[in-house]
This record gives structure tokens, sequence and C-alpha cells, in this order.
């Protein structure tokens, strides 16, 4: 019988090699994760907060239209109008960039705000 000679494994080392292996989380790797959720949780109170998220708080600085999102500019701006517009009507009114825009009329048709009338023209409902 022969006996392995060397130095002998301590109990923690072990431990360690074993939580290491297996995936198993430390302590520090706990706190960690806590400390992430608590500031998660934070700024997630601080949206809420607000009553809006810090996105959709941005304001436009347009003369009388400084309390209007870009929205409810581009909503203004269709429902102004009698016939159904198109985006290129809707750039020259805004000021706003095609991609801002289709994003924008994206979101004002999920919410059921316009509709379209036919390719590349809306109508407020």
């Amino acid at each position: 019988m022969n006996r392995r000679k060397g130095k002998p494994v301590s109990f923690d080392a072990m431990v360690k090699f074993f939580m290491q292996q297996y995936g198993i989380p430390t302590k520090k790797d706990l706190d960690r994760l806590v400390e992430r959720m608590d500031n998660l949780e934070k700024t997630i109170r601080e949206a809420l907060s607000y009553g809006r998220s810090a996105r959709s708080q941005k304001t436009l600085r347009k003369g009388d239209k400084a309390d209007m999102t870009a929205s409810d500019l581009v909503l203004a701006v269709i429902s102004g109008a009698e016939a159904p517009v198109g985006i290129p009507d809707i750039k020259e009114k805004t000021g706003f960039g095609d991609k801002k825009i289709r994003n924008i009329i994206f979101r004002l048709h999920k919410t059921g705000a316009i509709v379209r009338k036919n390719r590349g023209r809306y109508q407020s409902v």
C-alpha cells in the first residue's frame, strides 16, 4: 500500500475547489448581486416617482409648445390636418428626422392614437 507523499490538502482549499467546479456562488458574489439589485430598484423608484421615464420627459423648446413631447407634437400635426398626412409633411412641420418620426408613428399606431389610411399616410382617430 503506497501512500502518496506531499502536502495534505486543506479543507478550505477543497471546499473552494468544489464551489468553483460546481458554480456555487460565494458570499462576495451574493453581496455584489444584492448591491446591483438595490441600484436597479432605486432607478425604478426614481423613474416611477417622476411619473414618466427619463427618456419620455424630454420636452421640446419651440415657442408655446414647451410642454409637448415629440410624440405629442407629431400627434398634433396629424390631428390638425384635414386629410391623411405623410412623413414629409410631418418632417417639414416638426423639423424631426425620418427615423425619429417613423419611431413615433410606430408607437402612436401601436397605441391606437392614429390609423394608416394608405401607404405612408396617417390620420388621427
